[in-house]
């Protein structure tokens, strides 16, 4: 299962997708509004060469880096816009989980990500 975070339309919500069991099952996505703030999933920072801080900030989907809205040492909010991604002609916002100071950016603009890529990291 993973979790994302996503703006549509100025509304914010977190989505849950689990893969199937490989009996050709189609993926199972859950997706609720940010109503009350919710407790981030605990999970176990990855090595990278690039990481400074221990909260991980991940591309949700594959795309280009079309803009970085935070530098290192920047104090940022839940919610705050870290880097924006563009897709299919369309700007995502990645955004912090939590409340931190950028401890380092990981790409740059005109980057190519794949799901999952490591953006930047927050202390």
């Amino acid at each position: 299962m993973k979790n994302y975070t996503i703006t549509v339309n100025g509304n914010v919500y977190d989505v849950v997708v689990e893969e199937g069991a490989g009996s050709g099952a189609a993926p199972v996505a859950a997706a609720a509004p940010k109503a009350a703030p919710k407790a981030a999933p605990a999970a176990a920072p990855k090595a990278s060469a690039g990481a400074a801080g221990s909260i991980r900030i991940e591309a949700g989907a594959a795309g280009k880096v079309f803009k970085l809205e935070k530098s290192v040492g920047q104090a940022v909010k839940k919610g705050d816009a870290v880097v924006i991604l563009e897709a299919m002609k369309m700007e995502i916002p990645v955004v912090a989980p939590q409340d931190g100071t950028v401890a380092s950016v990981d790409v740059a603009v005109g980057d190519s990500v794949e799901a999952g890529a490591l953006l930047a990291t927050l202390n």
